[in-house]
């Protein structure tokens, strides 16, 4: 660590103390009662609901500009939902399930006894940084866990107002807040922790991994990578195209999720690119000004994808900015306009990089087979979503296509549907939540077998002798 002492150590310090504080809490505590549970989660749902305006203002002041509506929805709503859905089911998750018992072991019986893990670290990322710390942190405690946050950087304001709110609703032993660097990230990452959970971009995350392997922690990953939009030659314009702009723009693409890149039949792509054209003049009629338009994080990420169009251009890409109003949009207010990429190739880096931004590159195909076979060619996307009205097509694609998860004919809303299991696939992901899947996620599924009084195992022990092999004759005809 080559941060001076005065800025790394306190909060290093800090994660020590909290980390020892945590443990000694569990080991008081192995399996918090329902009622403990309930009362954690009836705390964070408060903490969220009651500081709505709050949570809006300090991740607007964080972008620059974000649209609140969009906060609303994306951070608010999915997370206070979430909550509410494990106070109602936690009860369910964490009864002992029977599990069926093979007839050569009876009358012994097995149970799978849900066991919290521990102390659990979480790294939340800053593109929604209240929703995508929070989340996660609600499947942790339902499962009974103490956990410790450690959100992003980027965004200074929402962490140190997560901080806050934190520290009024939960005692240290129960949930809290490190804030810091990218160096006191690096430290929460080398923590031993029960488990570890991530999610950000893949190159950091392979970075998390190794520095949790270092203490065999285990880890789930929640990474990103490129998306891919799949349009059948059967695809409604004027149903799907809407749905593409919703799901690209929202939050001006700064989504784990957001389609990345456009893959559409070559005879169909003139009606393609109007149709786009149509839709964002319809959806934003402005930019500049427009409170519905998100602005890009920070000046970094602002260069990064700009820089990323300046590479395309140069190597033969038709560039379309979708600008209404042709509005002038100072690069110090860091808003892009939804930008279209044809004729992108893979030797630009815009087909290897995950964009995080308001950019589509358009490529075409000739044949679903040839489309699907170049999805499955390139690294696991996190999503994948098709747009067509021919149900066997549908098919291929879900059967052949691999993606941590999709959706048909819309964009974003597996990620939405609670009982849905998130995540990702290769390069996208280790691990799944939300939900039930969240609560198993942070559980130990602990196996018991409870041997009878009265057991035939005991012909099986040694000396071994004519019992031994008149069993074993009977266990191989079961």
């Amino acid at each position: 660590m080559n941060a001076p002492e005065s800025h790394v150590a306190p909060a290093i310090r800090t994660l020590i103390r909290l980390v020892r504080k945590q443990r000694e809490a569990f080991a008081r505590e192995l399996y918090p009662t329902l009622e403990v549970r309930r009362d954690r989660l009836d705390r964070l749902h408060k903490l969220v609901v009651e500081n709505e305006e709050a949570v809006v203002a300090a991740i607007c002041a964080d972008f620059g500009a974000r649209s609140a509506h969009e906060t609303l929805l994306g951070e608010i709503v999915v997370t206070a939902n979430g909550v509410r859905d494990a106070l109602r089911d936690v009860a369910r998750w964490m009864k002992p399930r029977r599990v069926p018992t093979p007839l050569t072991m009876l009358p012994g019986w097995g149970e799978v006894i849900p066991q919290p893990l521990g102390v659990v670290g979480i790294i939340s990322p800053w593109n929604y940084p209240f929703q995508l710390a929070m989340v996660p942190v609600t499947g942790a405690l339902a499962a009974g866990n103490r956990v410790l946050l450690k959100p992003s950087e980027h965004t200074p304001r929402t962490s140190e107002l997560m901080a806050r709110l934190v520290a009024k609703h939960f005692a240290e032993d129960e949930f809290a807040v490190i804030t810091g660097d990218a160096v006191v990230g690096q430290a929460f990452a080398s923590t031993r922790f029960d488990h570890l959970f991530f999610t950000g971009s893949t190159p950091v995350g392979r970075l998390v991994a190794r520095a949790a392997a270092e203490n065999l922690v285990p880890v789930t990953l929640e990474l990103g990578g490129k998306s891919p939009a799949l349009f059948d030659d059967s695809a409604d314009w004027d149903m799907v195209v809407p749905r593409l702009v919703a799901g690209k723009l929202f939050n001006a693409g700064q989504t784990c999720i957001a389609p990345d890149y456009a893959v559409v039949p070559a005879q169909r792509l003139d009606a393609f690119v109007e149709k786009l054209a149509e839709t964002v003049a319809r959806f934003y009629p402005t930019l500049a000004a427009n409170p519905d338009y998100t602005a890009i994080i920070n000046e970094r990420h602002y260069k990064r994808i700009t820089g990323l169009v300046a590479d395309a251009k140069r190597k033969g890409a038709k560039v379309i900015e979708l600008n209404p109003a042709s509005e002038k949009l100072a690069p110090s207010k860091r808003k892009i306009a939804p930008t279209l990429l044809v004729g992108v190739t893979d030797d630009m880096a815009v087909m290897h990089e995950e964009i995080f931004g308001p950019v589509l590159p358009i490529e075409t195909y000739r044949s679903l087979d040839e489309a699907i076979a170049r999805i499955d060619a390139r690294p696991r996307p996190l999503a994948l979503y098709f747009f067509g009205e021919d149900a066997k097509r549908e098919k291929q694609v879900i059967r052949e296509a691999i993606a941590g998860g999709i959706t048909i004919n819309d964009t974003l809303w597996h990620f939405a549907h609670e009982d849905l299991p998130f995540g990702g696939v290769g390069d996208s992901g280790i691990g799944a939540y939300h939900g039930e899947r969240s609560f198993l996620t942070f559980s130990n599924e602990k196996a018991v077998f409870h041997q009878s009084r009265f057991t035939p195992a005991g012909l099986l022990w040694p000396p071994y002798g004519t019992a031994f092999h008149a069993l074993v004759a009977v266990l191989r005809r079961l």
